[in-house]
């Protein structure tokens, strides 16, 4: 069995691991904190539709054309 110390890569490769893990921590703690002091905004403000309406009777010259 081989010594443990002389297989470097597989240190290498178990520190990559290790940081990965620890930056991903890290990254969604801090996404977390900003996310929970931020006050929630609305993205587009809303605004009251305005439809126009036009009234027609039956006497009406625009009317009598469309029939």
């Amino acid at each position: 069995m081989s010594d443990w110390t002389s297989l470097w890569y597989v240190w290498l490769i178990l520190l990559t691991v290790f940081l990965l893990l620890l930056c991903g921590v890290s990254a969604s703690c801090i996404k977390f904190c900003c996310r929970k002091k931020r006050l929630p905004v609305e993205p587009f403000p809303r605004h009251p539709c305005e439809l126009p309406v036009i009234g027609i009777d039956s006497d009406s010259t625009a009317h009598s054309t469309v029939t």
